[in-house]
């Protein structure tokens, strides 16, 4: 009987542990640092990289972690809309925009609404 197949590590070719992968690919995404930045930071923590190895993890991994992020993300239900435009011409710098912001529900919930409350 053969054995169940499970899929292969994305990491299995690397020295490197996946959580500092991880760790490289998502400091590098998430704040504005450069190549040189992520290897000076991680050389302090003790971690010997060179950029060319945080360039190729991105390039690499980038994408494979977006689309995680992306299945986890909880979808919204409520879209907002600028109904109103409205003008002032107060201050000294010109014109001051205010903007008034209304939600709009799914026509699913209206619909839900007015059956359960008739």
């Amino acid at each position: 009987m053969p054995r169940p197949h499970k899929p292969a590590s994305p990491f299995r070719y690397f020295n490197s542990s996946p959580e500092i992968i991880r760790l490289v690919v998502m400091m590098y995404i998430r704040y504005p640092l450069s190549l040189r930045n992520v290897e000076d930071l991680l050389f302090e923590r003790g971690i010997d990289i060179c950029q060319e190895t945080v360039r190729f993890w991105w390039n690499r991994f980038g994408p494979l972690f977006a689309g995680d992020i992306r299945r986890q993300r909880v979808p919204s239900t409520v879209h907002f809309s600028i109904r109103c435009v409205c003008f002032d011409s107060t201050g000294d710098r010109g014109i001051a925009k205010h903007f008034l912001l209304m939600t709009e529900v799914p026509q699913t919930s209206n619909e839900r609404y007015f059956q359960n409350g008739l």
